[in-house]
């Protein structure tokens, strides 16, 4: 059982990258997914979440508006789309699971993939 996150990079002030969190050895469209973020010398902190079916989302007010969380199912694929990106934008980006209804803490995810740095600079 594994998540594995991808997609990151570095990019300018105002930019766009697509992060993807991907399943293996079990099907993610059984879950709600999350994404956290860890900026350094930060905490960790919530970001975006998704229900199971896709139907529900939830972001956190410093990026709403800017990014958007969705799924593909078929593909056992969750995405982050960040657009007008900031400097303060700049952290490691977890993707975690948990078989139950989407939540933004993140000690109730069961599942974590590694990480993927993002780095928004000019």
């Amino acid at each position: 059982v594994q998540l594995q996150a991808s997609g990151g990079g570095s990019v300018q002030p105002g930019g766009t990258l697509r992060l993807s969190c991907t399943a293996s050895g079990f099907s993610l469209g059984d879950y709600a997914v999350a994404w956290f973020r860890r900026a350094p010398g930060k905490e960790r902190e919530f970001v975006a979440a998704i229900s199971w079916s896709g139907g529900t989302t939830y972001y956190a007010d410093s990026v709403k508006g800017r990014f958007t969380i969705s799924r593909d199912n078929a593909k056992s694929t969750v995405y982050l789309l960040m657009n007008s990106l900031k400097p303060e934008d700049t952290a490691v980006y977890y993707c975690a699971a948990r078989a139950s209804y989407l939540a933004t803490m993140a000690i109730v995810y069961d599942y974590w993939g590694q990480g993927t740095l993002v780095t928004v600079s000019s």
